[in-house]
């Protein structure tokens, strides 16, 4: 078995010798696994663990003060499932592998996704909001209203701050404050995590998520949008990372994938998928490639931590 795992592209993170033992230890248990699926799930179920990353415990927080998780996985023979907006599972990669193998779906979403994460015997009502995050939501003075009011609150913090989901250091992408704003803050967003796996027969991509801190309550990024935040065929997968909105914009791991499809090694498909996203939106993200040939990553951020297993 062959795995690559990313904690995300954004700014540097805090601790990261720890972040990097964590998605090294994430790949280990990956290898072990039986099937490229099986691999992807042990692997981010180590990262959603993990409160230094954004899956799982730690997530980022929405509008209304709660963290709900999203995944995806596909495999190369295009069975694909994902699932979103689950508030207590911390396990969100485990549920949309439930939707791959176990129902005739692609995607279930909200409390039905929840509910069938509890029939499958994967846990639910898990904490997953950290003191930290919940003492840095309550200091924006949350909104309490209805929609209307939910959007004026996040219109003047969603994408502000140094928000390590996508966040640029410069060049005025999403994450910066932009010039003249004194308005930058630590969002509490941490990253993203996705992995991509290989038997050397068939391959599995997944991406797992909490999304972006103080977005619209409910609001679903990338991540579990098929082509946007995973993809896979026979030549390989790619999962992504980044400015959610733009990377479904654009489909950018479908991109890269198709660059793998066209006969380009793996490192070559993810800069040019990169490069092209870049001159789509300008924007922050990176993505991880596992093809036939190798493993391969780019990001146009100030960085995005890897790591690569093989057994």
């Amino acid at each position: 078995m062959r795995v690559i795992a990313h904690g995300g592209a954004g700014g540097r993170p805090d601790e990261p010798a720890l972040r990097q033992a964590t998605l090294d230890e994430a790949t280990r248990r990956g290898v072990d696994a039986d099937t490229p699926l099986g691999a992807v799930e042990a692997a981010l179920g180590v990262l959603e663990s993990d409160p230094r990353f954004n899956a799982g415990v730690g997530g980022a927080v929405q509008s209304d003060g709660v963290v709900r998780t999203d995944a995806g996985a596909m495999t190369s023979d295009r069975e694909i499932g994902a699932a979103c907006s689950m508030p207590g599972v911390e396990r969100a990669a485990s549920v949309a592998r439930v939707v791959h193998s176990e129902t005739p779906h692609i995607f279930v979403s909200g409390e039905h996704a929840v509910e069938l994460a509890s029939e499958f015997g994967i846990e639910t009502g898990v904490d997953l909001l950290t003191e930290e995050a919940r003492e840095r939501y309550e200091a924006e003075d949350p909104p309490r209203g209805g929609p209307r009011e939910h959007l004026d609150w996040l219109a003047t913090r969603f994408g502000s701050g140094d928000d390590r989901a996508g966040g640029r250091s410069e060049g005025g992408g999403e994450g910066d404050g932009g010039e003249g704003d004194d308005r930058k803050r630590d969002a509490p967003d941490h990253d993203t995590v996705g992995a991509v796996a290989t038997d050397g027969e068939t391959f599995a991509a997944a991406t797992s998520t909490g999304g972006r801190s103080f977005a619209l309550a409910g609001r679903v990024g990338d991540v579990p949008q098929v082509g946007s935040g995973f993809f896979c065929t026979e030549a390989g997968g790619a999962s992504a990372t980044g400015a959610g909105e733009d990377i479904a914009r654009v489909t950018l791991s479908r991109r890269a994938v198709g660059h793998l499809d066209d006969g380009v090694d793996a490192q070559a498909a993810a800069e040019r998928a990169i490069s092209e996203f870049d001159a789509i939106t300008g924007s922050g993200a990176g993505v991880i490639v596992l093809g036939e040939d190798g493993a391969g990553s780019a990001f146009n951020t100030d960085g995005m931590q890897t790591s690569i297993a093989y057994k």
